[in-house]
């Protein structure tokens, strides 16, 4: 086979422009919304020795030599379809007239997405904020500033309702204890009495035995206090205590022996001694005070009825200055012998403040 024949059969075949034409897609498929927005431009004739001169380029901004093949478009930009009859330079100006188009079109399909994509909810609640802070800087300045002519309409709104609320519920709460202390409207149904404390009996028996082996008049006052527990709170008076300590002691009803604790109060009108006793086997306790003059305080010792009593008076003495007559060695325990004055009293001025 000569040389002529084989680069015959090794070159490929050429189809003709009426195949082309036929077998082209773009002269099936409808023209996309690009190529119709853009116009056509008027047919551009090349010069004749376009061809002709090599490494040069035809005239016109975007055209491309017609020998050259045509770059795929780039992905992501629309394609303006070529309608039948159109020259390369004719094809390449209506892709370039469609892209402006449909960027504008890009840009108002995200434009309207952005506006709808906008919460009401959340630029009432920014909305609400910036008033409410303009409003407390206003108040503010109007502070600063003095009592002007219009520091009246300068008031923060927000702290009006809290003060407002918080009023209304103080009135509820006083509304609700009054109710329920029985000082409601009328027509509410009476509260019922509060059942007897499980120790009245033991207060009962013990101010009985008092009066009657004691004195008649030895006990001023007896109440349970519920604050301690229900406590039976017996006050006897000074000129009989002695006889009735002797009594809480040794009756076999009460029984006493353990003197728990001793304490004393100042209560700027007057002074009381409080001693709490207990009997140990049947847990029957009782706290028993007694009061004395603020001037010269002084209560009989109950050192010789409960020993343990001692100490506890002494403590009494050094820093409420209370006498205890029969106490066999009544001297400060805490404070200096030459110290000046008794700490726990309401009255009492340090001589240093810093000490």
């Amino acid at each position: 086979m000569s040389e002529e024949n084989k680069r015959e059969e090794g070159r490929p075949e050429v189809p003709s422009a009426a195949e082309q034409q036929q077998e082209s897609p773009a002269a099936e498929q409808p023209e996309s919304a690009a190529s119709a927005q853009a116009e056509p431009a008027p047919e551009q004739k090349e010069p004749a020795n376009t061809q002709e001169v090599a490494g040069t380029e035809p005239a016109g901004a975007g055209a491309e030599h017609p020998n050259q093949p045509q770059p795929d478009t780039m992905p992501g930009q629309p394609q303006a379809e070529s309608a039948p009859g159109q020259t390369a330079p004719e094809q390449s100006q209506a892709a370039d007239e469609a892209k402006p188009a449909a960027s504008s079109g890009e840009g108002a399909a995200s434009g309207a997405g952005a506006g709808a994509a906008v919460d009401p909810e959340r630029e009432a609640k920014i909305k609400a904020a910036q008033e409410a802070r303009a409003a407390r800087l206003a108040a503010k300045a109007a502070a600063e500033g003095g009592a002007g002519a219009g520091a009246g309409a300068a008031v923060d709104p927000e702290r009006e309702a809290k003060i407002k609320a918080a009023q209304e519920a103080r009135a509820a709460r006083l509304a609700a204890k009054a109710a329920a202390e029985g000082a409601g409207a009328a027509g509410d149904a009476p509260a019922e009495p509060k059942p007897p404390s499980p120790k009245q009996p033991w207060l009962d028996e013990a101010v009985e035995l008092l009066k009657t082996e004691v004195h008649p008049e030895a006990v001023e006052e007896a109440v349970i206090n519920e604050l301690a527990g229900d406590m039976p709170t017996i006050t006897v008076k000074a000129e009989h205590w002695r006889a009735a300590a002797e009594l809480l002691r040794d009756h076999e009803k009460l029984g006493c022996r353990y003197l728990r604790n001793v304490t004393g109060v100042d209560y700027e009108t007057h002074m009381e001694v409080v001693y709490f006793v207990i009997n140990l086997e049947t847990k029957r306790e009782y706290a028993i005070k007694i009061r004395t003059d603020r001037e010269q305080p002084s209560v009989p010792s109950a050192t010789p009825v409960w020993p343990g009593a001692n100490w506890p008076e002494r403590e009494v003495y050094d820093l409420l200055g209370i006498d205890f007559p029969g106490h066999p060695d009544l001297r400060r325990i805490l404070m200096p012998d030459d110290w000046v004055g008794h700490p726990l009293r309401k009255d009492y001025v340090p001589l240093d403040p810093e000490v």
